[in-house]
């Protein structure tokens, strides 16, 4: 914790932080980092597998099998969240989980699932993009800003 934030607090709740601090577990950020580098390649290897599934069995090329990839990467995150396995392989895994687009899938679905007796509308609908929802929109003002970027610079080339 900063010296600025230490000041502020009083004798008791610095002696709470010191004991805090001494009690938290200690994590390894290069065995974190493996996990996650691990994880995520591990997702990637298994949609590149479905991929090529899909070209030499279903007739498809390279571009005709990127949705249905991603749809099938996508129902088998809920699925797994459904069952409980997605958060334990999230809190193993950390980010290696969370990046790809099935940990977008599984923040959908837990948000889903915890709000369901609430209502479809008020419930799952109105609770579902609260964590999801950033990342739609910040993503769509991201494209949004690169693709004004690359026609600028496609324009004047």
């Amino acid at each position: 914790m900063a010296n600025k934030k230490l000041k502020k607090l009083t004798p008791t709740q610095r002696e709470y932080q010191r004991l805090a601090l001494s009690r938290m577990p200690k994590r390894s950020v290069a065995v974190n980092s493996l996990r996650a580098y691990l994880t995520g390649g591990l997702i990637c290897v298994v949609g590149q597998g479905i991929q090529d599934m899909l070209i030499h069995w279903g007739g498809m090329d390279k571009k005709q099998a990127a949705a249905p990839t991603v749809a099938i990467l996508i129902i088998v995150a809920v699925i797994l969240t459904c069952l409980g396995v997605y958060d334990k392989l999230g809190q193993w895994a950390g980010a290696g989980s969370a990046v790809p687009v099935t940990g977008f899938a599984n923040s959908m679905a837990s948000t889903a699932i915890e709000h369901r007796a609430e209502g479809l509308v008020l419930g799952v609908g109105a609770n579902m993009f609260k964590l999801a929802g950033s990342v739609i929109v910040f993503g769509t003002v991201a494209a949004f800003v690169i693709a004004i970027i690359r026609l600028i610079f496609t324009q004047g080339g």
